[in-house]
């Protein structure tokens, strides 16, 4: 992250000079990746997202994001495989068992931006998106309960998950040499989750299920944020 910063430091300081933001009849595109903040559950980085915008003048741009992590946040540090071995003897030998752990999660938003008339090097934007999303989990047991070996144990855990919802926003992006910027910005959004009924199996047959449910929230006054550095062409 250090070297980062002193990397972007040096584009700032060399760049900015000549910098200026381009117009829409010469750079229709620009494509770039995000940093996210999700404060949700508190502050944490979230996995990145990369977003590709089309200005259809210089005020108005549509725009695609896509997104991905290994769970249902998409909280990076949160792995998207796991895997475990018990054994029979607390000492590590006799017969042994495993675990193993598959999360996959992503994110889709199609969303528009009105750009304000900003300075030569600046764009402030409003912006406003519809999200979609979904995930999905999935458990094995082998010879194992999860937790400890048990010989002839087997089982499977799977259970997936559906979102939508909208979001507000505004930022800015801020030329720092010729079409390229970095850039922030700050959402409140409403989202609904829908769970599906998590499936246990064991030897096979079905043993159980965890029950289907939905959840909504909406982050107001728990902005979720970005940081993005961006090519204009």
């Amino acid at each position: 992250m250090k070297k980062f910063m002193i990397f972007v430091s040096a584009l700032t300081l060399s760049g900015t000079m000549f910098a200026q933001k381009p117009a829409s009849d010469d750079s229709h595109y620009s494509l770039e990746g995000l940093a996210n903040l999700n404060t949700v559950d508190g502050m944490s980085w979230t996995a990145p997202s990369l977003r590709l915008r089309y200005f259809v003048n210089d005020n108005i741009a549509a725009r695609v994001q896509f997104g991905f992590g290994g769970d249902g946040t998409s909280v990076a540090g949160v792995p998207s495989t796991e895997s475990y071995t018990y054994f029979e003897n607390p000492d590590g030998t006799g017969a042994s068992g495993t675990q193993e752990i598959k999360r996959g999660a992503y994110n889709l938003q199609l969303g528009a931006e009105y750009h304000l008339k900003g300075t030569e090097k600046m764009s402030p934007y409003f912006a406003l998106g519809v999200n979609l999303g979904g995930g999905s989990y999935d458990e094995k047991w082998t010879n194992s309960d999860g937790t400890s070996y048990v010989n002839g144990l087997n089982a499977t855990v799977a259970g997936g998950y559906s979102t939508f919802g909208v979001s507000l926003g505004a930022g800015f992006d801020y030329y720092i040499a010729e079409n390229l910027y970095l850039g922030l910005e700050m959402n409140l959004s409403r989202s609904n989750v829908s769970y599906d009924a998590g499936v246990v199996t064991v030897g096979g047959a079905v043993a159980g299920y965890e029950p289907a449910y939905k959840e909504s929230y909406t982050n107001i006054g728990a902005a979720h944020g970005s940081i993005r550095i961006g090519w204009r062409f």
